[in-house]
């Protein structure tokens, strides 16, 4: 846990509760990647993504990224009022592979595109790779490329200078290999306008299985500064509940870019909604998405969804808390947070 007080130009990553101009996603089209070993069929997943944007769509304006193959099935599925673009994908993972936007206050609106390799090489990238480019280009907007290989869902802000990330993601060799924490945290400084990153451990044995070698938005999540919903788990004793332990030392020991310490509010995952027999199972709540005037939570149909439900709708009392069924999206590793992309609405507000 460094300070960078590096000068970046004014650029900055807003947090995810100001106002959205609109929220991006792509549509899943890719039945061989999704059915190689999900345990579920394209239609169920598509299924769930409409869902997600349609529930979205109620509060602001979606942008559905569609590969050509698959515009019938997304205008099928998704409401009137979801914007379908066609841009040719891999796969269906926005927050990920599209652009991190950020704003400047004279100069506007602009984004940065990653180096995305498919969470270190796990699957089929050619397309995916230059999606953050093409989305700026489709909005006339700058793009601001980086070496750095980083995916949206790596990485947590306050809009006051704090960022969060794990080391098993960024720090992984299959990443940034002969990249140091200095040098990442410059790149975060300038492009982001970070003046403190956070390190937690992540899943650096990767107990879990999942995809992403630890996303950090399925270990915690900002509800304003100062104060994080952090994963838990009822069962003490499982490899994860060791996991979940070590990141909240992290977040207890830490401090943020203003030298406060956390409220850390507990959000156990839903473990009755995990199946077995599944390769990989995304039950994390704190995996939810902050839309305008409203959280858009994954649930399961369990018991859990409702107490999860509310511990949200105490952190943010003046949103609407809407529950989202997702369990075939989770087979597949992802939850809400995943799948979608916040657009900062230009001047910043909220």
């Amino acid at each position: 846990m460094q300070h960078n007080e590096s000068r970046n130009g004014g650029w900055s990553m807003p947090a995810e509760w100001v106002t959205h101009a609109a929220t991006w996603m792509v549509w899943p089209h890719n039945q061989a990647l999704w059915e190689s070993g999900w345990r579920v069929t394209l239609p169920q997943v598509q299924e769930d993504f409409a869902r997600v944007a349609n529930a979205i769509a109620r509060f602001e304006p979606v942008k559905m990224v569609v590969d050509p193959s698959a515009v019938a099935s997304a205008k099928a599925l998704c409401g009137p009022n979801i914007e379908l673009i066609e841009i040719a994908v891999n796969d269906s993972w926005c927050r990920d592979s599209g652009p991190t936007f950020v704003c400047h206050p004279q100069r506007g609106q602009a984004g940065v595109s990653w180096r995305f390799n498919a969470w270190g090489g796990k699957s089929v990238h050619d397309l995916d790779e230059g999606l953050g480019r093409r989305v700026l280009n489709h909005l006339g907007l700058e793009c601001f490329g980086t070496p750095l290989s980083n995916e949206g869902g790596a990485i947590h802000v306050d809009g006051e200078g704090t960022l969060i990330t794990t080391e098993s993601v960024l720090l992984n060799p299959n990443r940034n290999p002969g990249m140091n924490k200095a040098e990442m945290e410059e790149i975060f400084a300038r492009l982001l306008g970070v003046k403190k990153t956070i390190w937690l451990p992540g899943d650096p044995k990767y107990v879990t299985g999942d995809m992403t070698d630890g996303h950090v938005d399925g270990v915690c999540a900002f509800a304003r500064p100062g104060v994080l919903l952090v994963d838990a788990t009822h069962d003490k004793s499982s490899v994860y509940a060791e996991v979940a332990r070590e990141n909240r030392r992290a977040l207890e020991l830490a401090t943020d870019a203003h030298g406060r310490r956390f409220e850390l509010i507990e959000l156990f995952e839903a473990s009755e909604a995990v199946d077995p027999e599944a390769e990989v199972f995304c039950a994390s709540y704190t995996n939810f998405y902050i839309a305008n005037g409203a959280i858009i939570m994954p649930a399961y149909g369990i018991s859990a969804d409702k107490a999860a439900a509310e511990v949200l709708a105490k952190a943010f009392p003046e949103r609407e808390v809407v529950p989202v069924r997702i369990n075939h999206l989770a087979h597949g590793g992802g939850g809400v947070h995943c799948i979608t992309q916040q657009q900062p609405a230009w001047p910043v507000k909220g």
